[in-house]
């Protein structure tokens, strides 16, 4: 099939195969993409589905009509909640966007002891349109669902999920790697042993032996025995979460991660850990 533009559409949109598109879908079918009558689009409904779409006219405008339902499959194997704490001025919009392209499955935007951001509803709005684009963009089967703003406390109090970390930038915690694959205690690699080692191992091929599939980790396992798996992830605000704050989160069931030797910024940190969790569970 030839490359597409996509349109986001809700379900309530669509009856007996027709789309009823908004003046602003016209507007950007026709004026924005330069599509015409008898054009093909994809149109997504932002909960798994797409279909292949003609667009047509009549005397009150545009609409669309259904051709087929595309079979496809982009997202992640595993459910992420990302709890991301507010960054100051519009730091959320870029945070929102590129953990849509990552794959996340739903943002809980969370106020936090350093939080200067009070969003109001308009905010929230935009950022669900934001997702919406993005989504688009990225050829998403899905929208992320964008919650509405709530506290610290409430956040890691409420959370359902069963693997539930929170990204420290100090102190000495397991790397988020690390947990994701179930290492407790990742080999060093000889350099850092302080071991020389001139003559290396030979992989087991070329030794002659059998080789033998490693065992697999508990969050890769439960992927592979079709266990619906879900992670929670909780990155801070400027300045980091409070010694507090991850205290409350560790009591309520969360796992204090490490995201590197490097210092983040608020920004930078959930796209980071996003692409850990798209590393470690997505297939090529």
């Amino acid at each position: 099939m030839p490359q597409l533009q996509r349109l986001a559409i809700t379900v309530a949109q669509i009856c007996d195969r027709k789309i009823d598109l908004t003046r602003e879908q016209q507007h950007y079918l026709n004026r924005v993409l330069r599509l015409q009558a008898g054009d093909r689009f994809i149109a997504m409904d932002g909960r798994g589905h797409w279909w292949l779409a003609v667009l047509e006219a009549q005397e009150t405008g545009l609409f669309a009509s259904i051709t087929e339902e595309i079979a496809v499959n982009r997202e992640l194997p595993v459910e992420v909640t990302l709890m991301a704490a507010l960054p100051k001025g519009n730091g959320f919009d870029e945070v929102v966007r590129q953990a849509t392209e990552l794959g996340v499955a739903s943002i809980v935007p969370v106020t936090s002891d350093r939080t200067l951001l009070k969003p109001s509803a308009q905010k929230v709005d935009r950022w669900r349109r934001i997702a919406a684009e993005a989504a688009e963009q990225s050829e998403r089967q899905f929208v992320p669902t964008i919650l509405e703003p709530v506290s610290f406390e409430l956040a890691v109090k409420d959370c359902g999920q069963k693997y539930r970390f929170i990204c420290v930038a100090r102190g000495e915690n397991r790397h988020l790697w690390d947990c994701l694959l179930g290492n407790l205690e990742p080999p060093q690699p000889p350099l850092l042993r302080g071991e020389q080692e001139f003559d290396p191992p030979q992989p087991p091929l070329i030794r002659g032996e059998q080789e033998f599939d490693p065992p697999q980790p508990p969050l890769l396992r439960g992927e592979q025995e079709g266990e619906e798996l879900s992670i929670v992830i909780a990155v801070g605000p400027e300045g980091g979460w409070t010694e507090g704050e991850v205290k409350r989160a560790i009591g309520w069931g969360f796992e204090a991660v490490s995201l590197g030797s490097r210092i983040l910024r608020a920004v930078t940190a959930p796209i980071v850990a996003l692409s850990l969790v798209g590393a470690a569970f997505e297939k090529c």
